[in-house]
């Protein structure tokens, strides 16, 4: 399957800026077995870990996430940017290259004391994802490991979470 994603994947030179090559994910989403075939793989890996919930972080988190949960039978949370989300939310705000960003949850939107599985769509310096696992703590719930589809290993995120759970991606640059 590795190969598969990685031959779908498109490489964009110079995006955003020079000099970046960006991985462009959105040409798996036109194949609906390869995105059936992914969410399982994801599922199958935590199948065994009581995964409470799958905690997917915006946007492209919720491109997979939801067949992650949906394939483990369990609710499936959303994490925005702010002022997104339009019941009372738990925020936590983290540091950028340049600035700093602030993401929300719906609070009670995490089972109490559940095992969380936090999905995006790509790991690259682990700050959002550490982000989204901040927000998973100030719920009261743990999280138990970290999914991407594709990992950026050369940017050390997988590194950066490990100190709060393991990381599973289908593909690694």
């Amino acid at each position: 399957m590795e190969e598969k994603i990685k031959s779908a994947i498109r490489n964009i030179p110079d995006f955003p800026k020079p000099g970046i090559q960006f991985k462009d994910i959105t040409p798996l989403f036109l194949d609906p077995s390869l995105v059936k075939e992914m969410a399982v793989a994801i599922a199958k890996e935590f199948q065994n870990r009581n995964i409470g919930a799958v905690l997917g972080i915006e946007s492209r988190g919720f491109l997979l996430g939801p067949l992650v949960a949906q394939e483990l039978n369990v609710p499936f949370v959303l994490v925005r940017k702010k002022g997104k989300l339009p019941a009372k939310t738990i925020s936590h705000t983290y540091d950028l290259e340049y600035g700093s960003d602030t993401i929300e949850l719906h609070e009670g939107a995490i089972p109490a004391n559940a095992k969380v599985l936090v999905h995006d769509d790509l790991l690259a310096t682990g700050g959002t994802a550490e982000a989204a696992a901040r927000l998973v703590e100030k719920s009261g719930a743990t999280v138990e490991a970290f999914s991407f589809i594709v990992d950026l290993t050369f940017l050390n995120g997988a590194k950066r979470l490990s100190a709060l759970a393991a990381s599973h991606s289908l593909v690694k640059y």
